[in-house]
């Protein structure tokens, strides 16, 4: 099996690496959609990444996948600059926010989606902790504006669910995704 990653994020090629699995990285340079249902959104965007890239590849199993970060019912996004962090950080603090993955699979014409949920709680953070984060620059390029996997850590107070969701890659859910489709 032949899989292709639809996405720059070297966060998903670790994690990809991880799995044992040989894999080509080709971005999608697709436009994300930002409105509407948060779920729906993210595997919405997760199915235009590997579509994007499964017209030129075939005999691949293509990969999309699509986070973000869900606060009062809105995606939150990547940060565009200090004050955009600063702002997310403020809103996530002492509260708990959801993690959405969409992930898409695309082979011989056949396309399967899921869904992953992870609950992320921040502890309270004050204006000093808040800011030495941003001064980290860790943020950026990340949705919610920070990276468990990282410095963020010390941000969260506890995390129910998957946390390789957190970091970008549903593992479980994709290698079940992988199982399924080799069954067919």
């Amino acid at each position: 099996m032949k899989l292709v990653l639809a996405s720059a994020s070297p966060r998903r090629r670790e994690l990809l690496g991880l799995l044992g699995l040989e894999f080509e990285v080709v971005p999608a340079g697709v436009a994300e959609i930002s409105a509407g249902d948060p779920p729906v959104i993210v595997v919405e965007n997760a199915l235009r990444k590997a579509r994007a890239v499964a017209g030129s590849r075939s005999g691949a199993v293509v990969l999309g996948v699509d986070t973000d970060v869900v606060c009062d019912g809105r995606l939150l996004g990547k940060p565009g600059d200090d004050g955009d962090a600063t702002a997310r950080l403020r809103a996530l603090a002492g509260r708990t926010h959801e993690v959405l993955s969409g992930i898409a699979l695309i082979a011989g014409g056949r396309e399967e989606s899921d869904l992953v949920r992870t609950a992320v709680t921040f502890r309270d953070l004050d204006d000093r902790e808040i800011e030495a984060y941003v001064a980290s620059g860790e943020w950026r390029d990340r949705a919610g504006g920070y990276a468990v996997q990282g410095l963020g850590s010390a941000l969260v107070e506890r995390i129910e669910g998957d946390l390789s969701n957190v970091i970008g890659l549903p593992i479980p859910a994709l290698s079940r995704m992988i199982a399924e489709l080799q069954e067919r």
